[in-house]
């Protein structure tokens, strides 16, 4: 469990989805590789949520060391959600990317000082103009060394950010339930459109790890 309170959507009425996946993409534009498992031997995988995810999957997707990414839904109840089923709040998922990455070339804190440097972990169901829960901050982990580590970098930040006058973080962190792929058309969007929308933008607080 979090150290940090959730801020995901109390919604009244969950969405009921569907049985089967939505139609996604295959495999990634720029690497090549599969969206899909089975990955490599040895690769882990994180999930994180920082708003649009479309400049998320992006700011990962250019770190050495990953694998692959991919962008998606995650942390609510309805399975197989749709984009515009996630934009209505009621499923409570977030918008997520994947991220497959090589621990023997780059380390979670280093994933993890991106996460926190390049967003604004303090806004609740927002990150800047994108308003919703489907937008809160959130990272989801798939082993219990992740779970750990995600929270004592949390602490960390939330030092650092005290002692630059800033909020309280409002990250929500918790072991993975279910990842679902968004539609191709979101998987890697800003390489099919370089000058698409892209709303991050961090605190100016630097995070005292990796």
């Amino acid at each position: 469990m979090s150290l940090f309170s959730s801020a995901s959507s109390s919604a009244s009425r969950v969405l009921p989805g569907r049985d089967v996946p939505i139609k996604t993409s295959d495999v990634h534009t720029i690497s090549g590789h599969s969206l899909h498992p089975p990955f490599p031997e040895g690769h882990e995988e994180i999930v994180v949520g920082m708003g649009c995810f479309w400049g998320v999957e992006r700011l990962f997707w250019q770190l050495p060391g990953v694998y692959v990414t991919a962008a998606g839904y995650a942390g609510g109840e309805t399975p197989n959600p749709t984009y515009d089923e996630t934009c209505t709040g009621r499923t409570g998922h977030t918008e997520v990317v994947r991220i497959v990455y090589d621990p023997q070339r780059v380390d979670l804190e280093t994933l993890l000082q991106v996460f926190w440097e390049q967003h604004d972990p303090t806004q609740g169901n927002r990150q800047g103009n994108d308003i919703g829960s489907q937008y809160r901050s959130a990272i989801f982990t798939t082993t219990q060394a992740q779970l750990a580590t995600a929270e004592q970098s949390a602490a960390a930040y939330q030092q650092a950010l005290e002692k630059a006058g800033r909020g309280q973080i409002t990250t929500e962190i918790k072991p993975l339930d279910t990842f679902y792929y968004a539609e191709a058309y979101h998987q890697q969007y800003l390489d099919k459109n370089p000058h698409g929308y892209c709303g991050l933008k961090g605190t100016g607080v630097t995070c005292p790890i990796g």
